[in-house]
């Protein structure tokens, strides 16, 4: 693999190619997951801006905000320099980071190193992660194994992406059974199991069918923020299959609210979270934690200081709508409503 994401050959490689349209604006879905969406402004707070409490827990382990730097890339040199990056402002910062898709790792042991962070961030959550149609594919618990403790996680991500893989020159497109497949990893890991879209969201009826199975942990990767319908269609050079398929899926919103109605899961909010402001919408929606994947994947091309400014900005913007909602912690939070301009 060359330093601009080649292969020997000269092509180009699928993972570098992802990096470099996921930052192209015309990948992001208009308007936003969360237009239209708003939380009632408290003009009598009663509480100290310099006392609101964005702390929680995830994974048994402490964060500062209620944050995950979602799953993004892995197994390039420049995906190699990205996750540093992020792994060190997630440590200092102290939110969760997930890492990119493995299974070129585990096909490839020389591309762990792209994805092995823990050393930069020893005391936050870590997620592994794998595509769940690739149990139809060949993988199966040893190679979740793998994935797991090659990065030391504290958790394994199975992420779901039906559309991505129907439009995606080399897609997988076998996802029967899968459900009792993800299952028997769910009883033979060590570690729970996340499982989460990719950007077209997660029904209820989906989560319904995963709960059974011993899933507890659902990542919803709502419609409303990067359009891998789009960016796949490039790559196949079809962009009017792309435009065809490009609000598919269960809004970021409604995702949200089918995931809470189930109860009894750990809900990570996720599809187009730009803002702390989002990430306080997401909470208000009844999530757990927020997970925000595209506004740092320019900052960790850049530095990790740029990361941290990032990360910084997010957390005063979360602690600012917080207090002007009348919340003064995380528990307070979840218990307001949002509302919309349409009600």
């Amino acid at each position: 693999m060359t330093k601009d994401g080649r292969t020997r050959d000269g092509a180009r490689d699928r993972k570098a190619e992802h990096i470099e349209l996921a930052l192209d604006p015309r990948a992001q879905l208009r308007p936003s997951a969360f237009d239209g969406h708003y939380l009632e402004h408290q003009a009598l707070p009663e509480i100290d801006l310099a006392a609101v409490d964005t702390a929680t827990r995830f994974l048994g382990r402490e964060l500062a905000m209620p944050l995950l730097i979602s799953c993004m890339t892995g197994g390039t040199e420049q995906a190699a320099k990205i996750n540093r990056n992020l792994a060190l402002a997630a440590e200092e910062s102290r939110v969760a980071l997930g890492i990119g898709s493995q299974r070129k790792a585990i096909e490839d042991s020389t591309q762990a190193v792209t994805f092995q962070v823990r050393e930069l961030a020893p005391s936050v959550p870590l997620l592994a992660n794998l595509g769940a149609v690739q149990l139809n594919y060949g993988f199966g618990l040893a190679e979740c194994r793998r994935a797991v403790e090659m990065i030391e996680a504290d958790a394994l991500v199975l992420h779901l992406n039906p559309l991505q893989e129907a439009l995606q020159p080399e897609g997988q497109g076998d996802f029967s059974g899968l459900a009792d497949r993800i299952g028997a990893i769910v009883d033979g890991l060590d570690v729970p199991v996340i499982v989460k879209e990719i950007g077209c969201g997660l029904s209820g009826a989906t989560a319904r069918a995963l709960k059974s199975a011993g899933v507890s942990i659902f990542d919803s990767a709502g419609l409303g923020g990067t359009s891998w319908a789009r960016i796949e269609a490039w790559r196949a050079c079809d962009p009017e299959l792309g435009e065809l398929f490009a609000d598919w899926g269960v809004s970021t919103v409604e995702s949200i609210r089918q995931l809470r109605e189930i109860g009894g899961l750990t809900i990570i909010g996720s599809g187009g979270v730009r803002s702390g402001v989002d990430v306080a919408k997401v909470l208000a929606l009844g999530a757990d934690l927020a997970g925000l994947a595209q506004p740092f994947l320019q900052t960790a091309i850049e530095s990790v200081a740029a990361t941290l400014t990032r990360l910084a900005r997010t957390r005063r913007e979360l602690e600012i709508a917080m207090f002007c909602s009348g919340a003064a912690n995380l528990a307070e939070l979840q218990r307001l409503p949002l509302r919309s301009h349409v009600e």
